[in-house]
């Protein structure tokens, strides 16, 4: 079995739950022969550390060699801003060599939380508390992604999902509990209602064509 090594290289430290994501995708699509290792590039010890989308790729290469590479951008909330982040990946990209991996741009619409806020059962074994009854009111999709901080709107409904109060509500590792989401979510087809992961889907699959790897 051969090894495709994928490598995210994200706005933010928390983003780096979209491996899950993107891990998911791979394991619909990619030939059985090959395994996939994925990693983060946590740039944040870097001295100094580099600011310009194009350093920052060329060091998450260098860093964490890959035959993948996924950068992220949100591009919050705004459709138009989305295409611009898509215009600024490939930008950063274009001056590497054919040597460096093929740059696939990750671009939700609204902040990353926004791609968890869908499976109920996921959100309550998170927060601890996989048998609560408290109802959660989870919006659409379609309107979690229209929503202007799907963030706050997590962590408040992973709250809500502990049904905690007092000090334990206040001790409660929201954070923490976010990734968990990620990591419980099995089945991320939901979400290929959403434009922006289908898209993420398709330029996927075109990577994967292109080498072979489908």
């Amino acid at each position: 079995m051969k090894d495709l090594r994928i490598t995210l290289l994200s706005d933010g430290s928390s983003d780096r739950v979209l491996l899950r994501h993107i891990g998911w995708l791979l394991e619909q699509h990619v030939r059985r022969d090959f395994a996939i290792q994925p990693y983060w590039a946590d740039l944040r010890s870097i001295t100094p550390r580099p600011k310009e989308l194009s350093d920052r790729i060329g060091t998450a290469i260098e860093l964490y060699p890959c035959d993948i590479l996924f950068v992220h951008r949100d591009a919050e909330g705004d459709l138009k801003k989305a295409e611009e982040r898509f215009g600024e990946i490939n930008s950063a990209a274009a001056p590497f060599d054919a040597s460096a991996p093929p740059i696939v741009p990750v671009v939700p619409i609204r902040m990353q939380e926004a791609w968890l806020l869908f499976d109920v059962d996921a959100i309550r074994r998170a927060a601890g508390n996989p048998t609560g009854g408290k109802p959660l009111d989870i919006p659409s999709l379609s309107e979690t992604e229209r929503r202007a901080d799907p963030k706050k709107l997590l962590h408040e409904i992973l709250r809500i999902a502990s049904d905690t109060s007092g000090r334990k509500r206040r001790k409660f590792k929201v954070r923490h509990a976010v990734q968990r989401v990620g990591d419980l979510i099995e089945d991320f087809s939901p979400l290929r209602q959403l434009t922006a992961f289908k898209r993420l889907e398709d330029d996927l699959k075109h990577v994967l064509v292109v080498n072979n790897w489908l």
